[in-house]
């Protein structure tokens, strides 16, 4: 997971951009694992800065994760991530 923060964009909404390669799978399980981190950072997205660019790339294990697994990993990376670029 990365993220970006620009004046540009500091008084604008967070966007938020998912990379799930062909490496973690093929088109059903790639679209059903896009569709467990949008809503898991949706639950989230209130919490995320103004500003902040954020992109979550998920890897070949996030196939074979849960739900649960998926949040909670989620969780993590975007609390370090925000904290990197000093947003939280």
């Amino acid at each position: 997971m990365h993220a970006n923060r620009t004046d540009a964009r500091a008084d604008l909404p967070p966007r938020v951009g998912f990379v799930v390669s062909k490496a973690v799978g093929n088109a059903v399980v790639r679209n059903r694992t896009k569709r467990r981190l949008r809503a898991s950072v949706g639950t989230r997205l209130s919490g995320i800065p103004s500003g902040l660019d954020v992109v979550v790339r998920a890897n070949p294990a996030a196939a074979q994760a849960t739900y649960a697994e998926l949040d909670s990993a989620l969780e993590r990376q975007l609390a370090r991530v925000c904290e990197q670029v000093g947003a939280r």
